[in-house]
C-alpha cells in the first residue's frame, strides 16, 4: 500500500509533516509505504534527523509550491511541478493508492473534481466533518462547505455517501440519517428540505429517522447528518469556536477534548474515484498521522468499490 504525502502543504510543513509520519510508524505496521512529495532541500536534513529507516518511505521531488492563497485553477495549471499537481499526477497514474495535503484547499478540491473526477453516477462529491457525540461516540455531518447550494437530489447522495462512511470507518452498523432542519416535523424547513425529506424517507439505502434540530447534533439521535454546505460550514466553525474558547479557558473535559481537529486529522473527499484526503492548513504531527491512519483505513475497507456498487445500483434498478 502507497500513500502519498504532500509534504509542503500547511503552514507548519515540511516539519510537522515529517514528525506526522514519524508518529504512524510508531504506531502502525510497517507495511504501508510512504511517497513524500516535496522539496528535496528542505526534507533531506529532516529525514536525516529523524529515525524513519529509509525503506518506509520515498521521495518524490516536487520544485513549487502552491501557496494557501493562490488562485486554486490557476495556480496548478502554471504550477505542474508542484507537491500537489505531482500527488495529483501519481495518484492518477495510480502509483499511489492515496492522496494527503494539508495546502490549499481549493487547489485539492480542483484536482480532485477535475483530475481524479467524480465517480460515476455520484452528481456533486462532497467534504464532511466528523461530530464529537455526548455518548463518546462519533457521528458525521455533510456537506460542510464545498456544495453552499445543493438540489434535494444532492442531499440524497450525501446522505447514501455518509452512511457509507459511517458503516465502514466509523464501524457504525446500519447508521441512523437524519435531515438537519428547524423543526422535527415532516414538512418543516425551507424549500430544499421540504422537497429533501421524501426523498430520504423513500430510499432504502439509508436507515432515515427524520428531520434533526441543531440541539440535537451533538446527541446520539443519528450517526449521518444532511444538510447543504451553508448551513454545515456554519455548524463546523460553531465547533471550531467551542473548542478555541474552551482551550483558552483551561478547561478540563474529556467531552471537549474531542472537538480537537487534531484527533481526526483531516476530511475526505467523498465521491471522487480515489482516495484524497484534505487536511486543515494548520495541521501539526498528530494530524498528519491521523490523515495517514484515515488513508489506510479508506484503502483497507474497499470504501469506494462500496461506493462505486452503491450507486451502480442506483443507475441500473
Amino acid at each position: 500500500m502507497r500513500i502519498g504525502l504532500d509534504m509542503m502543504g500547511g503552514d507548519y510543513a515540511p516539519a510537522e509533516a515529517v514528525k506526522g509520519a514519524q508518529l504512524f510508524f510508531n504506531t502502525a505496521a510497517p507495511d504501508i509505504h510512504l511517497v513524500l512529495i516535496g522539496e528535496e532541500s528542505q526534507l533531506a536534513p529532516l529525514l536525516a534527523d529523524s529515525n524513519l529507516p529509509p525503506s518506509f518511505y520515498t521521495v518524490i521531488p516536487a520544485s513549487q509550491v502552491i501557496g494557501m492563497h493562490e488562485h486554486p485553477t490557476k495556480a496548478l495549471k502554471e504550477k505542474p511541478d508542484s507537491s500537489i499537481a505531482i500527488g495529483y499526477g501519481l495518484l492518477q497514474q495510480e502509483k499511489i493508492d492515496a492522496f494527503i495535503s494539508a495546502g490549499n484547499t481549493g487547489a485539492m478540491m480542483v484536482g480532485a473534481l477535475y483530475s481524479i473526477k467524480a465517480i460515476e453516477g455520484i452528481q456533486r462529491p462532497t467534504i464532511s466533518t466528523l461530530i464529537p457525540r455526548e455518548d463518546g461516540s462519533t457521528g458525521i455531518l455533510l456537506d460542510v462547505g464545498i456544495n453552499a447550494d445543493c438540489k434535494p437530489e444532492n442531499l440524497l447522495q450525501f446522505a447514501i455517501l455518509g452512511s457509507l462512511y459511517a458503516k465502514y470507518i466509523l464501524k457504525v452498523d446500519n447508521p441512523r440519517v437524519a435531515l438537519l432542519n428547524i423543526g422535527e416535523e415532516e414538512g418543516k424547513g425551507n424549500l430544499l428540505a421540504q422537497a429533501t425529506y421524501p426523498l430520504l424517507k423513500e430510499n432504502d439505502q439509508i436507515n432515515f429517522i427524520g428531520n434533526l434540530e441543531g440541539r440535537d447534533i451533538f446527541t446520539n439521535k443519528a450517526a449521518v447528518i444532511v444538510c447543504e454546505g451553508f448551513t454545515g460550514n456554519v455548524v463546523l466553525k460553531l465547533a471550531e469556536s467551542i473548542y478555541d474558547i474552551y482551550s483558552g479557558r483551561k478547561f478540563q473535559d474529556a467531552y471537549f477534548e474531542q472537538f480537537n481537529f487534531e484527533n481526526y486529522g483531516g476530511t475526505p473527499v467523498l465521491g471522487v474515484r480515489e482516495p484524497v484526503i484534505i487536511g486543515h492548513g494548520i495541521s501539526k504531527a498528530a494530524s498528519f498521522k491521523n490523515m495517514i491512519l484515515l488513508a489506510q483505513q479508506m484503502i483497507e475497507s474497499r470504501l469506494l468499490d462500496k461506493i462505486r456498487e452503491s450507486f451502480n445500483q442506483n443507475n441500473n434498478p
